[in-house]
Protein backbone atom coordinates (compact mmCIF):
# COMPACT_ATOMS: atom_id res chain seq x y z
CA UNK A 1 0.00 0.00 0.00
CA UNK A 2 1.28 3.70 -0.77
CA UNK A 3 1.33 6.70 0.74
CA UNK A 4 -1.71 8.72 -0.23
CA UNK A 5 -0.05 11.54 -2.79
CA UNK A 6 0.19 15.30 -1.26
CA UNK A 7 1.12 18.52 -3.18
CA UNK A 8 3.37 21.00 -1.84
CA UNK A 9 3.27 24.35 -1.36
CA UNK A 10 4.85 25.39 -4.62
CA UNK A 11 2.00 22.96 -6.33
CA UNK A 12 -0.58 24.07 -5.02
CA UNK A 13 0.08 27.81 -4.99
CA UNK A 14 0.57 27.26 -8.60
CA UNK A 15 -2.59 25.65 -9.08
CA UNK A 16 -4.03 28.09 -7.42
CA UNK A 17 -2.41 30.52 -10.02
CA UNK A 18 -3.73 29.33 -12.74
CA UNK A 19 -7.02 28.86 -11.82
CA UNK A 20 -7.58 31.98 -10.39
CA UNK A 21 -5.32 34.27 -12.03
CA UNK A 22 -7.76 36.09 -14.33
CA UNK A 23 -10.22 36.59 -11.46
CA UNK A 24 -7.90 37.81 -9.41
CA UNK A 25 -6.41 40.33 -11.54
CA UNK A 26 -9.65 41.67 -12.56
CA UNK A 27 -10.35 42.11 -8.47
CA UNK A 28 -6.74 44.21 -8.68
CA UNK A 29 -7.93 46.47 -11.55
CA UNK A 30 -10.93 47.10 -10.23
CA UNK A 31 -9.77 48.00 -6.42
CA UNK A 32 -7.06 50.17 -8.31
CA UNK A 33 -7.82 51.28 -11.63
CA UNK A 34 -4.82 50.70 -13.60
CA UNK A 35 -3.17 47.68 -15.22
CA UNK A 36 0.06 48.19 -14.58
CA UNK A 37 -0.74 48.62 -10.83
CA UNK A 38 -2.85 45.08 -10.77
CA UNK A 39 -0.30 43.67 -12.34
CA UNK A 40 1.96 44.13 -9.32
CA UNK A 41 -0.66 43.78 -6.84
CA UNK A 42 -1.10 40.67 -8.13
CA UNK A 43 2.27 39.16 -7.97
CA UNK A 44 2.73 40.49 -4.43
CA UNK A 45 -0.51 38.60 -3.50
CA UNK A 46 0.75 35.25 -5.06
CA UNK A 47 4.02 35.99 -3.29
CA UNK A 48 2.34 36.55 0.13
CA UNK A 49 0.01 33.45 -0.69
CA UNK A 50 2.95 31.26 -0.98
CA UNK A 51 5.08 32.36 2.00
CA UNK A 52 1.39 32.10 4.57
CA UNK A 53 0.49 29.11 2.44
CA UNK A 54 0.51 27.65 6.50
CA UNK A 55 -1.61 29.85 7.65
CA UNK A 56 -4.42 28.52 5.32
CA UNK A 57 -6.56 26.71 7.85
CA UNK A 58 -9.18 25.28 4.90
CA UNK A 59 -11.92 27.35 7.20
CA UNK A 60 -12.93 28.78 4.03
CA UNK A 61 -12.45 28.60 0.22
CA UNK A 62 -8.66 28.86 -1.25
CA UNK A 63 -10.54 31.25 -3.50
CA UNK A 64 -11.82 32.74 -0.33
CA UNK A 65 -8.59 32.83 1.47
CA UNK A 66 -6.71 34.27 -1.49
CA UNK A 67 -9.64 36.98 -2.24
CA UNK A 68 -8.74 38.15 1.25
CA UNK A 69 -5.15 38.09 0.65
CA UNK A 70 -5.87 40.51 -2.77
CA UNK A 71 -8.30 42.65 -0.98
CA UNK A 72 -5.21 43.64 1.54
CA UNK A 73 -2.66 44.04 -0.86
CA UNK A 74 -4.72 46.30 -3.01
CA UNK A 75 -5.99 48.40 0.41
CA UNK A 76 -2.24 48.75 1.20
CA UNK A 77 -1.26 50.40 -2.47
CA UNK A 78 -3.99 52.38 -2.01
CA UNK A 79 -3.10 53.95 1.22
CA UNK A 80 0.49 54.69 0.41
CA UNK A 81 1.29 58.63 0.29
CA UNK A 82 2.37 57.80 -3.29
CA UNK A 83 -0.68 56.31 -4.35
CA UNK A 84 -3.04 59.11 -2.83
CA UNK A 85 -1.51 61.73 -4.70
CA UNK A 86 -0.81 60.08 -7.76
CA UNK A 87 -3.72 61.12 -10.22
CA UNK A 88 -4.58 58.10 -11.86
CA UNK A 89 -6.65 57.50 -15.21
CA UNK A 90 -8.48 54.29 -15.63
CA UNK A 91 -6.95 51.93 -18.22
CA UNK A 92 -8.80 51.59 -21.14
CA UNK A 93 -7.88 47.50 -21.49
CA UNK A 94 -10.08 45.89 -18.51
CA UNK A 95 -8.30 42.47 -18.56
CA UNK A 96 -9.45 38.86 -19.84
CA UNK A 97 -11.62 40.84 -22.65
CA UNK A 98 -11.85 38.26 -25.10
CA UNK A 99 -14.78 39.95 -27.72
CA UNK A 100 -15.03 43.70 -28.01
CA UNK A 101 -17.70 45.23 -25.30
CA UNK A 102 -20.86 46.60 -26.57
CA UNK A 103 -21.70 49.99 -25.31
CA UNK A 104 -23.84 48.90 -22.56
CA UNK A 105 -20.93 47.08 -20.84
CA UNK A 106 -19.07 49.94 -21.25
CA UNK A 107 -21.47 52.19 -19.43
CA UNK A 108 -22.02 49.47 -16.56
CA UNK A 109 -18.21 48.64 -16.42
CA UNK A 110 -17.92 52.63 -16.00
CA UNK A 111 -20.36 52.98 -13.59
CA UNK A 112 -19.47 50.07 -10.94
CA UNK A 113 -15.64 51.85 -10.89
CA UNK A 114 -17.61 55.14 -10.20
CA UNK A 115 -19.33 53.27 -7.13
CA UNK A 116 -17.66 54.06 -3.52
CA UNK A 117 -15.42 51.11 -2.70
CA UNK A 118 -17.40 49.33 -0.42
CA UNK A 119 -20.08 49.14 -2.85
CA UNK A 120 -17.58 48.44 -5.58
CA UNK A 121 -16.25 45.93 -3.64
CA UNK A 122 -19.27 43.76 -3.02
CA UNK A 123 -20.72 44.01 -6.02
CA UNK A 124 -17.53 42.49 -7.93
CA UNK A 125 -16.91 39.68 -5.48
CA UNK A 126 -20.46 38.90 -5.83
CA UNK A 127 -20.42 39.15 -9.86
CA UNK A 128 -17.10 38.70 -11.01
CA UNK A 129 -15.71 36.65 -8.47
CA UNK A 130 -19.01 34.53 -7.87
CA UNK A 131 -18.83 34.69 -4.18
CA UNK A 132 -21.97 34.28 -1.99
CA UNK A 133 -23.24 36.63 0.56
CA UNK A 134 -21.38 34.74 3.35
CA UNK A 135 -18.23 34.32 1.68
CA UNK A 136 -18.49 37.84 0.69
CA UNK A 137 -18.81 38.85 4.80
CA UNK A 138 -15.79 36.53 5.55
CA UNK A 139 -13.53 37.95 2.95
CA UNK A 140 -14.71 41.34 4.25
CA UNK A 141 -14.71 40.55 7.92
CA UNK A 142 -18.62 42.26 8.06
CA UNK A 143 -21.57 39.94 8.69
CA UNK A 144 -24.01 38.51 5.85
CA UNK A 145 -26.41 41.67 7.08
CA UNK A 146 -23.98 44.20 6.25
CA UNK A 147 -22.79 42.34 3.14
CA UNK A 148 -26.76 43.10 2.01
CA UNK A 149 -26.76 46.28 3.01
CA UNK A 150 -24.03 46.87 0.99
CA UNK A 151 -25.79 45.58 -1.93
CA UNK A 152 -28.99 47.11 -2.10
CA UNK A 153 -26.90 50.38 -1.64
CA UNK A 154 -24.46 49.42 -4.57
CA UNK A 155 -27.75 48.31 -6.70
CA UNK A 156 -29.31 51.63 -5.88
CA UNK A 157 -26.39 53.94 -6.99
CA UNK A 158 -25.85 52.06 -10.10
CA UNK A 159 -29.83 52.24 -10.97
CA UNK A 160 -29.91 55.91 -10.10
CA UNK A 161 -26.29 56.55 -12.33
CA UNK A 162 -27.78 54.09 -15.48
CA UNK A 163 -30.88 55.92 -15.75
CA UNK A 164 -29.29 58.98 -16.35
CA UNK A 165 -29.46 60.19 -12.15
CA UNK A 166 -26.72 62.03 -11.41
CA UNK A 167 -23.88 59.91 -9.22
CA UNK A 168 -23.26 61.99 -5.80
CA UNK A 169 -19.96 59.82 -5.18
CA UNK A 170 -18.27 61.75 -8.59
Amino acid sequence: MTAPITDTRTEQVSRMVIRYEKDMLMLCFVYLRNMDLAQEALQESFLKAYTRFDTFRGASSEKTWLTRIVINTCKDIRRTAWFRHRSLEISAELPGAVLPPDETHIDLMDAILKLPLQSREVILLKYDQGLNNEEIARVLGLTPMAVSKRMRKAYSLLRNTLEGGINPYE
